[in-house]
């Protein structure tokens, strides 16, 4: 939804820039959502083999979605329109942010896996099912996903944080959502507070404490 962009992905890139100064790895997935951000992480990418490698993922995906009438310019749901992303640049700018700041350290395929630590991009699909699939197939031991609508796709093999964008969905949706990045927009919490406390339950919920 329109908060996405400014509460539960700035946040979850947050956290996800913790992980990978500590030497984690994580996934950006879903690249239709990339569309017309592709400079900024093209910029950050360290190496021009992974920058040529996503330009090539992105030019094929796209291709295959226009050669099926479709295409990424198609990409906002008649949902995500409804609750203010009415475009696809709105909605990829605020995408991206799930990915933070750090540098790119690869560039995956579909099912690929991660061969060094850092932050990775995923080519899958915006569909959700799909992407969570694909972030399981290659390696994710836990899945992070952001919703302003509160969609319930889980994994049936890895564990699937739901994170809500705004406190009146977690409040909605308490069976469906796990952490409740609308704090943000209360002004409850800053982003990088709320990045931290989202981290910690991440930390929690690997450990085995929930």
């Amino acid at each position: 939804d329109g908060f996405s962009g400014i509460s539960a992905n700035p946040a979850l890139g947050h956290a996800s820039d913790i992980l990978v100064t500590l030497g984690g790895t994580t996934l950006l997935a879903e690249f239709p959502e990339l569309c017309g951000v592709e400079q900024d992480l093209i910029n950050r990418c360290e190496h021009t083999s992974d920058a040529e490698k996503f330009i090539t993922l992105m030019e094929t995906y796209s291709a295959q979605a226009e050669a099926d009438g479709s295409g990424f310019d198609m990409n906002p749901s008649k949902g995500n329109i409804k609750d203010g992303l009415i475009t696809d640049a709105i909605k990829s700018a605020g995408a991206a942010k799930k990915g933070g700041n750090a540098p790119v350290a690869g560039v995956l395929n579909y099912t690929e896996q991660p061969q060094k630590p850092g932050l990775q991009l995923l080519c899958t699909p915006g569909n959700d099912v799909l992407a969570t699939t694909g972030m399981a197939a290659s390696g994710a031991n836990l899945i992070v996903f952001t919703t302003g609508l509160g969609t319930p796709t889980g994994n049936a093999i890895t564990p699937t944080v739901k994170v809500s964008t705004n406190s009146h969905l977690a409040a909605k949706m308490p069976d469906i959502i796990d952490f409740d990045a609308g704090k943000v927009i209360s002004g409850e919490e800053t982003i990088a507070e709320n990045g931290e406390a989202m981290l910690e339950y991440i930390i929690g919920l690997a450990s085995g404490e929930y």
